[in-house]
């Protein structure tokens, strides 16, 4: 099959819509179950290409939650903490397998961004990845392969209209790659950038210490941002990513998006929010709003009388800014990467405030003295990549 039609494209009046291999060439994807739509293709080639990449860099599992060509997690297959596996809403699942772990990870990280997401998978997809993909949210997975078990599960979903594809992981793109904007062709080689250890071997800051899991999470944060839209920055701790801003205009920005982010994943953590005590038989996607409102400024829509005895037992004390700002004073040794230099330093007094201290970004400002002395300030690490790493 050289030719897919689609439903329509990236909106319902955008007819016709169909991917095709304009060489007449078979196309190196199947459609297992269901009928993926033209934006859940776009997130599912860009999935696979990030997942792939992690796999290759890491050797370890890799998965990715992809939301409006963008990713919202990524993560390697390391093992969950209680306290992780308890945040994600999988700590009744048991033992998870490493590919399993991987996509709790990159689910779990911003569970309010994953919400109907687009998942990828860098291995066969197993039985204990499809009983956790079974219980979210999702519109779809793609993947190498998947065990006969797994496939079932995964049929069942969406009373049997869950995208399922499956990717030929021997197949290799074209060097030159097109697109059409307003009738008009562009034409670029593809970006086949190796994002290894030579990327981050020019450390300019007067730490260098740079622990070999501070490497993987360097190399996971710049593959990651190879695949989001940019301007863009990704936080990354143990492996997995805890905070990407994708798509804003201005650097510091996109630094204060994913620190947010990044700053919410451990407020999950706190005593504060561990020890909510939720109605019985509220869903995941209720508690992670809730949870969500609880940590933010409108934290009222949530305890007001008559709103929190929907959603709690017994209703919680305000989570005090002073409260959270103690609890994240905790948060330390992550890593951020950055798709282009930063150009002031504010950027890097953001990402301090997040427990940032290992940084990853091109360089080449010319106030790159007053972000290295910036970093120097807090005993940070950070290597200048010398390349860009733009997506669009």
């Amino acid at each position: 099959m050289n030719e897919i039609q689609l439903k329509y494209g990236c909106n319902p009046n955008q007819k016709p819509s169909r991917i095709f291999m304009e060489d007449g060439s078979e196309l190196p994807v199947t459609v297992l179950n269901g009928r993926p739509g033209y934006i859940n293709f776009l997130d599912a080639f860009n999935g696979w290409q990030l997942v792939k990449e992690l796999k290759q860099a890491t050797g370890l599992p890799a998965a990715a939650s992809f939301k409006h060509v963008s990713p919202a997690g990524a993560a390697v297959g390391l093992p969950l903490s209680d306290t992780l596996a308890k945040i994600y809403w999988v700590d009744d699942l048991g033992e998870l397998t490493p590919l399993a772990s991987a996509y709790a990870r990159a689910r779990g990280a911003d569970r309010m961004s994953s919400y109907g997401d687009f998942i990828a998978l860098s291995d066969v997809c197993d039985v204990c990845t499809a009983n956790l993909i079974k219980r979210e949210v999702s519109d779809g997975v793609i993947a190498p392969g998947y065990e006969p078990e797994a496939l079932e599960i995964l049929k069942s979903k969406k009373k049997g209209n869950y995208n399922v594809i499956q990717m030929d992981a021997s197949y290799i793109p074209a060097n030159l790659e097109q697109k059409q904007v307003y009738g008009i062709t562009f034409e670029q080689g593809r970006n086949e950038l190796d994002c290894g250890n030579e990327l981050l071997s020019n450390i300019v800051t007067k730490n260098k210490e740079l622990p070999e899991n501070a490497r993987m999470d360097m190399k996971i944060s710049l593959i990651t941002l190879k695949y989001t839209q940019s301007n863009s920055v990704c936080y990354v701790k143990d492996g997995q990513a805890i905070g990407i801003g994708a798509g804003q205009q201005s650097r510091i920005h996109c630094t204060r998006l994913a620190g947010q982010k990044a700053d919410n994943w451990y407020l999950r953590q706190s005593p504060q929010v561990m020890g909510l005590k939720f109605l019985d038989g509220l869903g995941r996607a209720d508690r992670d709003n809730a949870i969500d409102i609880y940590m933010g400024d409108e934290y009222e829509d949530v305890l007001a009388d008559g709103a929190w005895e929907k959603i709690f037992q017994e209703k919680p004390a305000v989570f005090t800014r002073e409260e959270k700002r103690a609890w994240l004073d905790g948060l330390s040794n992550v890593t951020c990467g950055s798709d282009a230099f930063f150009p002031f330093s504010d950027n890097v007094e953001r990402a301090y405030k997040s427990g940032v201290k290992y940084i990853a970004q091109p360089g080449g400002s010319i106030r790159d003295d007053a972000v290295i002395d910036c970093c120097d300030k807090y005993g940070m690490v950070m290597a200048f990549t010398g390349i860009r790493l733009f997506h669009h």
